[in-house]
């Protein structure tokens, strides 16, 4: 278990480079890589320089207030755990560890389709909030199964990711050999074998938790799991269309968040199709390179629902600033992906932990600096941001 403790683990950047030196290159690079050139991966982190904050001085911001309410559920904290895939392959842990880590902290966690866990478990391991975030992979009878699952286990809502028509072009996977890792054949693995071997502590875990897991959410028709497959090819039969949300509103019959929206337009058709949440996401820059980040897609999303539903965003999130931004700019929460798969890369439960405990303490130390004694009165008069990020829609 490395050191977690300052000074050797200050911030968010620490985690990544923990868990660069336990995971082998093709498993640290599909967490950490993104689309084609990566161009919407950098600027997710680096629009945040963008929006500058005009603090109140000379005021006493102590103690602050961090806790929010999310579709009328209180967090200790404004920041969920987003869904992350494949989690089970980055810690044997996995989505166990990130609900455990989350339901401790007072916050959410949202569970991937494509996770190695039982939703079962997952929800059994958490004190607080989890909802389940729905690929259509395995088509709508497997949908179906899920949904009374998920519905017996006490999940509260329901995510329904609309920007995977197909799979961003992640370079890195295919160079690193992330398709023949899941893949059967033995032949095809070798010449990734020594970047394995160069993680003994990740490899011996990886054989322990019993090699490649399935996908324990997906249950087919003859009751047994998915096994474990490319996203690739399962999502471009997996394209979740405004139609599909009627049926799936009647199989579920619970409330719904809309994740990968970047404009006013479908922000306002969503809450046309009557969704609880929207969530401004560009999938963490892994899918169409070159969109919005999704900071700069927030402004425009808020003003075109104003208060007819919640804004969730998610994106970039490195630092505690960065949450308060997003919240300036009308957010109710962010989720954070990337963040705390870092954490959970070096040290499971404990380093998720961690991350969150890093990103408490720099939204809190960034109120009492603004002069802002809880999250709920943050709003846009603390920062200035380009006036161009407001753009209007055609509606």
């Amino acid at each position: 278990m490395p050191n977690l403790a300052s000074p050797h683990v200050v911030n968010i950047a620490d985690l990544r480079n923990l868990a660069r030196r336990r995971l082998p290159k093709l498993i640290f690079d599909y967490v950490d890589g993104g689309a084609e050139n990566e161009v919407t991966l950098r600027e997710n982190t680096r629009v945040f320089e963008d929006v500058v904050f005009r603090p109140r001085q000379a005021v006493d911001a102590a103690p602050c207030d961090l806790q929010t309410r999310v579709l009328g559920q209180g967090l200790s904290f404004p920041a969920m755990l987003a869904p992350v895939g494949y989690a089970r392959m980055i810690h044997p842990e996995g989505e166990v560890a990130a609900a455990k880590a989350a339901g401790e902290f007072g916050t959410g966690f949202i569970l991937s389709t494509i996770s190695g866990h039982k939703l079962e478990k997952v929800k059994s391991a958490s004190a607080g909030l989890v909802w389940y975030q729905l690929y259509l992979v395995g088509g709508r009878d497997a949908a179906e199964r899920a949904f009374a699952r998920i519905r017996a286990a006490n999940y509260s809502a329901l995510v329904i990711t609309v920007d995977t028509p197909v799979a961003g072009s992640r370079e890195r996977d295919p160079r690193n050999g992330m398709r023949e890792l899941m893949g059967k054949s033995l032949l095809a693995k070798l010449p990734h074998v020594p970047q394995m071997l160069a993680r003994p502590g990740w490899l011996a875990a990886f054989v322990r938790d019993g090699g490649m897991p399935k996908l324990e959410n997906i249950v087919m028709p003859d009751g047994n799991p998915m096994p474990l497959i490319d996203v690739t090819n399962a999502l471009a039969r997996a394209v979740v269309t405004w139609k599909d949300l009627q049926w799936i509103r009647d199989a579920w019959r619970g409330p719904i968040l809309i994740k990968g929206i970047l404009t006013g337009d479908d922000a306002r058709r969503a809450v046309d199709e009557g969704v609880a949440g929207v969530i401004v996401s560009n999938h963490g820059g892994r899918q169409l390179d070159g969109v919005s980040s999704a900071l700069r897609a927030l402004p425009e999303v808020v003003a075109a629902v104003g208060d007819k539903t919640e804004v969730l965003m998610d994106g970039g999130i490195r630092r505690g600033a960065d949450i308060v931004k997003a919240l300036c700019l009308g957010a109710r929460a962010v989720l954070i992906g990337r963040a705390y798969a870092y954490g959970m890369a070096a040290a499971g439960s404990a380093g998720v932990t961690r991350a969150l405990e890093i990103l408490r303490e720099d939204v809190e130390r960034t109120l009492r600096l603004l002069g802002c004694p809880s999250i709920a009165q943050l709003d846009s008069s603390f920062v200035d941001f380009p006036e161009t990020w407001l753009r209007k829609s055609s509606r």
